[in-house]
């Protein structure tokens, strides 16, 4: 073994990074990061990026610079968790150092499934099929939806687990209103795939966008999947509440389904199911069968919609968790709370906060933030990303 950590944390996004510092904020000396990404990026610009609002760039930073002093960055894939010994074996054959740990983390976001949608993987590499939520395409994405002035475009929110898949509204919505403007909207025929009862299966939420969607003119397919797309005849072939070919599709904005990464099922830690989830109890976050595992993030089954909002209070839980778990004391719980910012325009903003079990859950008492308003689209806009790097992810929200 070639190092021992009192904390090992798989994944350093914004989960990962957040918790870091925020630990070392509680005085734990011992942390280390697992990620062989070079770079970090601000995930939630990626929609105005593909709407040609934003530059991707300037919200992207070396990873080795927003890594908490203090913390050990290991710049390897996990390849190997054996929670018997507590180690974690690094590199994509397990060919790398391995790794001891008191208590390990699990937050190391989800992967693409591009075998579950027959044909996608096809027409991303010929080029009519991008989504933002696939970091690497989001400039196509920007270059099409731009570049297009008639025909058909499909979007599609994905279904659960998804990286706040309910965001795909907002690339939309933002795709829609550009459009309006350059007069070609009315060229466009615009569909919308969701798996949820009207949009997104929210309360108000959907009640506020209904109306934008009807002056948008987008034909909503509701309760229902993208099931296969042919590359070669330009169809997207809809699965659900009723099936149906969507035919001449000059664009689609669609993205894979995702899963965790496999390590965590060949670790005995996934809940079973098809997206191999960690299985965490999902108020304290910790391991429900294996002792000094915790997850966190999109790739725990938390019960909730995944969101980059959810992270902060999982974070929170988290910390506090594993404090009480050192020091003795009741802990803290998480409610579920996550939060789908939609851009309905290139002014206006709303915000859908709920609980787990999809009632609302303000965090503002007194003020509808359902309701679009240009302060919550400048504050996701511009004041969000300035928070993200000089508080969020250095443990200080």
């Amino acid at each position: 073994m070639s190092a021992a950590f009192d904390t090992v944390i798989i994944g350093a996004g914004n989960a990962g990074i957040s918790l870091a510092a925020r630990l070392r904020r509680d005085g734990r000396e011992s942390i280390a990061l697992v990620d062989p990404a070079p770079v970090h990026r601000y995930r939630p610009m990626l929609n105005y990026a593909a709407a040609g609002l934003a530059q991707m760039r300037r919200y992207e930073r070396a990873m080795t610079s927003v890594v908490p002093s203090g913390v050990q960055l290991l710049p390897h894939p996990a390849g190997r968790v054996d929670t018997d010994a507590r180690t974690v074996t690094l590199g994509p054959r397990e060919q790398g150092p391995t790794v001891g740990y008191e208590n390990l983390v699990v937050c190391p976001g989800l992967t693409p499934r591009w075998d579950a949608i027959p044909g996608l993987d096809k027409a991303y590499v010929a080029g009519w099929a991008a989504s933002a939520h696939v970091p690497e395409y989001a400039g196509r994405a920007c270059a099409a939806l731009i570049r297009l002035r008639e025909g058909s475009v499909v979007f599609s929110v994905p279904p659960e687990p998804a990286s706040c898949g309910g965001t795909v509204l907002k690339a939309m919505f933002l795709a829609c209103d550009r459009w309006r403007r350059e007069k070609v909207l009315d060229r466009i025929e615009v569909h919308l795939v969701t798996p949820f009862g009207g949009l997104l299966g929210l309360e108000p939420c959907d009640s506020h966008l209904l109306p934008l969607v009807r002056e948008y003119g987008i034909t909503v397919h509701e309760r229902s999947d993208v099931a296969a797309v042919d590359h070669h005849a330009r169809t997207v072939t809809l699965a659900g509440a009723v099936s149906t070919t969507i035919e001449h599709v000059d664009l689609t904005y669609v993205t894979p389904l995702s899963r965790a990464p496999e390590f965590i099922a060949r670790a005995g830690l996934s809940d079973g199911g098809e997206a191999g989830l960690v299985e965490v109890d999902p108020q304290r976050l910790s391991h429900a069968r294996v002792d000094s595992v915790w997850g966190l993030g999109d790739a725990a089954a938390a019960g909730t919609r995944p969101s980059g909002g959810a992270l902060r209070p999982q974070v929170a839980v988290v910390a506090d968790n594993l404090r009480a778990a050192r020091d003795g004391g009741p802990g803290s719980r998480y409610d579920g709370y996550t939060i789908i910012p939609i851009a309905v325009g290139r002014d206006r903003l709303m915000l859908a906060e709920h609980d787990r079990d999809g009632r609302p859950a303000p965090e503002i008492p007194g003020i509808d933030l359902t309701v679009p308003r240009r302060s919550t689209y400048a504050f996701d806009r511009y004041l969000q990303p300035v928070l993200y790097f000089r508080k969020l992810l250095r443990g200080r929200v």
